[in-house]
């Protein structure tokens, strides 16, 4: 074990700066453009060569060093639609959004790799791709760089990517071949029957009713049809009906979640969402109309690339601090666009305790600075990993 790269004290103290501002500024979906302005600036002052424009936000930063392969890094820089509730010096001057993911970090981790590379060119040979990506919660903004041209315009032969989790012990790191992350897609599933005087239900069909049996029987996908060694989940969040006390409403509206990590069962689980909903309302004389989306595919990390993750890994924090078999998160990752396009690993990287609501999308949550230094010094081991001299 070699421990964290040598000389971070400055860039440590420089790092939780920039994290700090970050997280002070949160911005959302496709609207980080003081986030991609204060990253762009910081890369055009390390000496990288700075690209804008791929999925509106998003930026890459190019790091060349002589002849050599050509390997991606990437962070995600967007916040989430949430009032932040740490009181901290530091905390979102932006009403109703937050850094309640560490995305803040992420970007701050990726920044310092970046300058410590360009301070230390004799660590490895080739190019390092430095993507900044934005809009990874909920709105796919790493699919839309990959459709944008991300892996045409710097096509890697790899790419790598991390996130902070809260739960895993400071100082440990986690990753696994194969799936790391599930599936998201979504679900929208319209009842329309006829409404009716609620004392006179015999008149019409009652939508919140046949929506209410809807909901329990959507359970049994998970534990009657998919086969008992796979995992799926099935989640109604929303069920929308009615305006009054006196009227049973002649529609309904349930909306959710589903997630897999296999194909096969992403296609059965779509397909008896379908079946049950239509058998079910049909009992009772209503139509049901299932629209069901695909948002991101599973994180699924390749054998050769997570080998390299892991002996990077290994170097910062040891052998015994390697978590090599996590259980899979039912979370979910557009990191997996990229993934998809190219082989590579993503890792947890430990954050610490997730008591007293310092755990992902919580208004109390605040990233750990003290994985700053062991998140950058990841990504300088993995440079010099992947490209050794």
């Amino acid at each position: 074990m070699d421990g964290m790269v040598t000389g971070l004290e400055r860039l440590t103290a420089d790092m939780t700066a920039w994290r700090r501002d970050l997280h002070a500024h949160p911005e959302t979906a496709f609207e980080e453009q003081r986030t991609s302005d204060f990253v762009a600036e910081k890369l055009a002052s390390f000496g990288l060569e700075v690209h804008r424009g791929l999925a509106k936000t998003g930026l890459v930063g190019i790091l060349r060093n002589g002849d050599g392969p050509m390997v991606g890094f990437r962070a995600d820089m967007d916040a989430l639609h949430i009032h932040e509730e740490t009181n901290l010096p530091h905390s979102s001057r932006n009403p109703g959004r937050m850094h309640a993911c560490g995305h803040d970090g992420h970007t701050a981790m990726l920044l310092g790799a970046a300058r410590y590379l360009t301070e230390h060119p004799d660590l490895f040979r080739g190019t390092i791709v430095f993507i900044f990506q934005p809009a990874e919660e909920n709105e796919g903004g790493g699919r839309v760089m990959v459709e944008e041209g991300l892996f045409d315009r710097f096509p890697v032969e790899k790419v790598f990517g991390m996130h902070n989790w809260p739960g895993l012990e400071v100082g440990r790191i986690a990753l696994r071949p194969g799936p790391l992350m599930a599936a998201y897609d979504i679900f929208e599933l319209t009842l329309t029957g006829k409404g009716t005087h609620a004392g006179m239900p015999h008149m019409g069909t009652d939508t919140i009713m046949v929506g209410s049996q809807i909901v329990s029987a959507l359970q049994t996908i998970a534990s009657r049809s998919v086969h008992p060694i796979d995992s799926a989940v099935v989640s109604v969040t929303q069920f929308h009906a009615g305006d009054t006390w006196n009227v049973l409403p002649g529609t309904a509206v349930l909306r959710g979640t589903v997630r897999t990590f296999r194909p096969e069962v992403q296609d059965l689980v779509q397909r008896r969402m379908g079946e049950v909903a239509t058998a079910i309302a049909a009992g009772f004389g209503v139509e049901a109309s299932l629209r069901y989306e695909r948002r991101y595919p599973p994180t699924t990390n390749s054998a050769a690339e997570t080998e390299l993750a892991r002996r990077a890994a290994a170097r910062v924090v040891g052998e015994e601090a390697l978590d090599l078999d996590p259980m899979p998160s039912m979370g979910a990752e557009d990191f997996s666009f990229m993934l998809q396009k190219r082989p590579g690993c993503y890792i947890w990287v430990g954050a610490g305790p997730s008591d007293q609501g310092r755990n992902l999308h919580s208004p109390h949550y605040d990233f750990n600075d003290a994985v700053l230094p062991i998140g950058t010094s990841y990504w300088v081991r993995l440079a010099e990993t992947v490209l050794s001299k």
